[in-house]
């Protein structure tokens, strides 16, 4: 059997149907999704990311080569910064920001003695001296971001520094698969990914990192080669680096498996699936087997860390599976995210975030918060950068619980100082339940001093102390 495909400006190719292209049936007809160009894209290639806790050691990264090698077609990988690492990159930031040079570069020596060990104990001989010389360049770039680093510029100092982890990761990853034989290209996604200079949460250029993609990673995945590259990094139009937010790998499988129109992501994870919430903070949580992009993308909104919450649109825009698996089991069905989920009644799903502000903002004059002074303040919000977990509005009052970044609520409370009276309390906590019921409230909220609550029909809210 063989399909035919029609691409733009290009004649009709007939090719195998076992190359792995997705057919579609519809009305008794073999239809295929729209090609542009050149470019055929390969459905039944998929994406697999790794987090930082499946690379965390040599053996957990030995440990992944069954689940990669076992792939048929070629893989795209996506891959975080070594587990522990981004802790310590933020940690030379800081310091280098404080005006602490020297402790800086003493602290990224000692991550690079760190990264060679990892290899050494991974590699051969002819690898770890290619490992090493290539780590050698990179910690460079490093040290260079330090001596950059300005507590005017925190953000972009930020981002200068800490975009190595998924580098230098990535590069030991690279070296063990070449090792072991597996045909992967190494990328680095800041060639791909461009953004706008919104540093620690960049915005992405769509169509022009698409285009990239394509010409990059896509052309590789054609010829039949595999892709390792990094999530959480891009660059500018002036080159210097960015990054997607915390936990922003997830979005980067994402945005490639969408431009790529590649036939579904997968997240490996060192817990059996989606659970219903954070084991490390509740006992007895349970695995959800599936769920619709719509409650992902709410628990994500919420906070749950499992999903970053850019990840779903190009999923759901593209209608690409996700699925969430655990790389201690491979064999453990994990969970599915998809469009449409029925026949499942949802357990209560809870995402608690600690380490909150609660702001009242009050009008001075006693004018009202309606539509012109909330829009002031959604404005000022929006500059400062800071987003508002939730929100109440009363007469002349408002109220927002956000995330405790005392550099940016500072900056923002004496901007609203100006119009406006300012309380607060600190050291609260968001309590957010979809498909609560009155016993897991009671449960949670016990010997709690509730501060503000909210409730819908599917979701309540509450912050408290």
């Amino acid at each position: 059997m063989v399909l035919t495909f029609m691409a733009a400006n290009l004649t009709i190719a007939t090719l195998p149907a076992h190359f792995g292209y997705k057919v579609l049936e519809h009305q008794h007809h073999l239809v295929t999704k729209q090609i542009s160009h050149y470019f055929y894209y390969f459905y039944s290639m998929r994406v697999f990311k790794f987090g930082g806790a499946s690379i965390a050691t040599p053996e957990k990264m030995e440990a992944l080569l069954p689940i990669i090698s076992n792939e048929h077609e070629p893989v795209l990988l996506v891959v975080s910064a070594l587990g522990k690492s981004t802790n310590a990159l933020e940690k030379i930031v800081n310091a280098a920001c404080a005006g602490n040079k020297n402790e800086a570069i003493h602290l990224a020596e000692q991550l690079e003695l760190e990264h060679l060990d990892y290899a050494r104990a991974l590699l051969d001989e002819t690898h770890f001296i290619k490992a090493a010389d290539a780590l050698h360049t990179y910690f460079n770039e490093l040290k260079r971001g330090i001596k950059l680093a300005d507590s005017s510029r925190y953000d972009f100092s930020y981002d200068q520094v800490v975009c190595l982890g998924e580098i230098c990761s990535t590069l030991l990853l690279h070296f063990y698969l070449v090792q072991k034989g597996l045909p992967f290209d190494w990328v680095d996604a800041r060639t791909v990914i461009r953004t706008d200079d919104t540093y620690r949460d960049a915005g992405v250029d769509w169509n022009y990192s698409k285009q990239q993609v394509q010409a990059v990673i896509g052309r590789k995945m054609k010829a039949g080669r595999s892709i390792l590259t990094q999530g959480f990094i891009g660059a500018t139009i002036n080159g210097d680096s960015v990054t997607l937010g915390r936990e922003g790998s997830d979005y980067t499988a994402a945005m490639l498996a969408a431009m790529l129109q590649l036939e579904s992501v997968t997240i490996w994870k060192d817990v059996e699936g989606f659970l219903n919430a954070d084991p490390k903070m509740f006992s007895n949580t349970v695995k959800i087997e599936a769920l619709s992009y719509n409650e992902v993308i709410e628990m994500a909104f919420y906070g749950a860390q499992i999903i970053h919450p850019k990840t779903i649109k190009p999923l759901q825009n593209n209608n690409i599976p996700l699925y969430v698996k655990c790389f201690l089991d491979p064999s453990l069905s994990g969970t599915t995210i998809q469009a449409e989920v029925t026949g499942i009644n949802y357990p209560p799903l809870i995402v608690l975030k600690h380490d909150q502000v609660l702001l009242q903002v009050t009008s001075r004059d006693f004018s009202f918060i309606t539509e012109d002074n909330l829009s002031r303040l959604y404005a000022l919000f929006h500059a400062k950068k800071i987003k508002v977990n939730l929100i109440q509005n009363a007469a002349i009052s408002f109220v927002a619980c956000i995330d405790n970044r005392a550099d940016k609520i500072k900056d923002l409370t004496e901007e609203l100082n100006k119009d406006y009276k300012v309380l607060s309390n600190e050291n609260v906590s968001l309590l957010t339940i979809r498909h609560y019921t009155p016993e897991v409230v009671e449960q949670l909220t016990a010997n709690k001093q509730i501060l503000l609550k909210q409730e819908t029909r599917k979701t309540l809210q509450v912050v408290m102390k």
